[in-house]
C-alpha cells in the first residue's frame, strides 16, 4: 500500500518531494534472511529504511560506506522493541554524515504535518543541525512568537534545553523537548558570539499567518510592502490575494520581505515565483543518477512592477528558491545579507508503523546553475546589521519600518527602480 501526502517540503530542516510509504524493496540478499521473516517486526523497520537509502540517497558512495555491509551489520542484530530499532536506524543514518537525512518517530512525523498546517504549539523557533559540527542552530525565530519577542536571533546556537545539554542531541529530540502544552515554560541556553544567554519562554499555540501586506508611502508614491514568514499551505493563495489588492490600490512597486523566513512548501515557492515572472526557469533539481527536473514560469504574472526582496541569514530553502529565481531572471533586486545556504532536496517517506525518514535525494540549483548549498545567495545590495541593531528591531517590533536599516535601503533601491521603470515606459510611449 502507498500513502501520499499532497505537499512537498522546502524548509530549513527538510526540503523535498512526495511522501510515500516505502514498498517494493530490492533483493540485495542477507544470507537466507527473507522479507516474510522480517515482516511486522522491529527488524523490518531497519531494513525498510536501509532500502530507501540504498535506492534514493543522493550520494552513490553513501559517504564512502559499504552500504550492503551496513545492512548485514544491522540485520544480524536482534531487536526486542521498536525503540531498539529506532536507535539502530538513527545510528545507521549517522554513517551518511548528513544532518538532513534523519529518522522521525510517529509523533515527530505528526509534528512535521502540523508545521505545514499553519498552526503549532511551542515557542516559534525553526532549527537546523549545523553541518560539520551537528550543533543545533536557530535558522530563524517565527515573527511575533515567544522566541522572537524574547530576542532569539538567527545563527544562535542552542546549547541546553531545560538543563539538558544538546551536545549530540538529534534535532527531532530537541523539537520534542521545546514543544509542549500552551502555558508551560521551557528554558533555553543560547550561545551567541561566544556569550552564553539564558531564556525562559512560555509556550503558546501559534497560528502562522504566512503573508501580511500593506501600502507604504515612499518618495515615488505608494509602495506595496509584503512580509512573508514561511511557505505554508496558505502562502500561495494569500500572496495572490495580497498582490491583487495592492495592485488595485495603485502601488508603484513592491518590497517583499523574506528575512527570517526558513522555508516551507516547495510548491508554494514555485507558484509564488510564477506570480512575478512571465517566463524563465525557477529552479532545477538533479538526482544521483543525473536526472534533472526543471520548473518554469509559463504564464502571465500578476504584476510587472519593480520588485525588491529583503533577505538575510535566516532566509532558507524555499526562500532561497524564490529569491534565487527572481534574482537570476533579473526580475528582482536583492537587499540585505547572505542567505542561509540550504540547497539539498529531501524526500520524506512514511514507514509502515507511522514513523518516517527524510532522505536527501537531490540537489537544487538556481536558474543560472548555482549550487547554493553551504554558500547561500549573495544579495545585489549588501546591508549588514549589528547584533545591537537586530536586537532593537526585534524588541521594538520595528522590522519593515524606518527604524530598520535594511528596509530603509530597500526603499531607496526601489525608488530608483521605479523611476527608471517610469522613464522606460515614457520613452516607449513616445516612440
Amino acid at each position: 500500500m502507498q500513502r501520499k501526502w499532497p505537499w512537498q517540503l522546502a524548509r530549513g530542516v527538510a526540503i523535498g518531494a512526495t511522501v510515500t510509504a516505502a514498498a517494493g524493496f530490492l533483493a540485495t540478499g542477507v544470507g537466507k534472511q527473507s522479507w516474510a521473516s522480517l515482516k511486522d517486526s522491529p527488524k523490518q523497520l531497519v531494513d525498510e529504511v536501509w532500502h530507501i537509502i540504498y535506492r534514493d540517497y543522493v550520494d552513490g558512495s553513501f559517504n564512502k560506506q559499504d552500504w550492503r555491509q551496513v545492512r548485514q551489520q544491522y540485520l544480524s542484530r536482534e531487536y526486542s522493541s521498536k525503540e531498539e530499532a529506532y536507535k539502530a536506524i538513527r545510528e545507521m543514518l549517522e554513517k551518511l554524515g548528513d544532518p538532513y537525512t534523519r529518522f522521525m518517530e510517529p509523533r515527530q512525523l505528526a509534528n512535521l504535518r502540523v508545521d505545514t498546517s499553519g498552526e503549532l504549539t511551542g515557542v516559534g523557533i525553526q532549527l537546523a543541525q549545523e553541518e560539520g559540527t551537528d550543533r543545533l542552530v536557530v535558522i530563524a525565530p517565527i515573527e511575533n512568537t515567544p522566541a522572537s519577542r524574547a530576542g532569539i536571533l538567527p545563527k544562535d546556537y542552542i546549547v541546553a534545553i531545560d538543563g539538558r545539554s544538546t551536545r549530540g542531541m538529534d534535532i527531532n529530540e530537541a523539537v520534542s523537548l521545546i514543544r509542549g502544552r500552551p502555558g508551560t515554560t521551557v528554558q533555553l541556553v543560547i550561545e551567541r558570539d561566544k556569550k552564553i544567554l539564558t531564556f525562559t519562554l512560555t509556550r503558546e499555540r501559534i497560528e502562522i499567518h504566512a503573508v501580511r501586506h500593506e501600502v507604504r508611502e515612499a518618495p515615488v508614491g505608494k509602495v506595496g510592502y509584503i512580509r512573508m514568514t514561511q511557505f505554508n499551505g496558505n502562502a500561495a493563495p494569500d500572496m495572490r490575494a495580497a498582490i491583487r489588492q495592492l495592485e488595485s490600490q495603485g502601488v508603484t512597486g513592491y518590497i517583499l520581505d523574506l528575512r527570517a523566513n526558513p522555508g516551507g512548501l516547495l510548491q508554494a515557492s514555485i507558484e509564488i515565483a510564477r506570480m512575478w515572472m512571465d517566463k524563465g526557469t525557477i529552479v532545477s533539481t538533479v538526482t544521483r543518477a543525473g536526472q534533472a527536473e526543471r520548473y518554469e514560469a509559463h504564464r502571465r504574472p500578476l504584476t510587472n512592477r519593480p520588485l525588491v526582496i529583503l533577505v538575510d541569514g535566516g532566509s532558507a530553502s524555499a526562500s532561497e528558491i524564490l529569491a534565487g529565481a527572481l534574482q537570476d531572471n533579473r526580475r528582482a533586486t536583492l537587499v540585505g545579507t547572505k542567505t542561509f545556504g540550504k540547497g539539498l532536496v529531501q524526500s520524506v517517506r512514511e514507514l509502515q508503523d507511522g514513523s518516517g525518514v527524510a532522505v536527501t535525494v537531490a540537489k537544487y540549483f538556481t536558474p543560472s546553475g548555482k549550487d547554493i548549498n553551504k554558500e547561500g545567495i549573495i544579495p545585489d545590495v549588501r546591508v549588514e546589521l549589528t547584533d545591537e541593531q537586530r536586537e532593537r528591531i526585534i524588541r521594538d517590533q520595528a522590522m519593515g519600518t524606518a527604524m530598520d536599516p535594511q528596509y530603509a535601503r530597500a526603499v531607496d533601491v526601489l525608488t530608483d527602480l521605479v523611476r527608471r521603470h517610469s522613464n522606460t515606459l515614457r520613452q516607449g510611449a513616445a516612440k
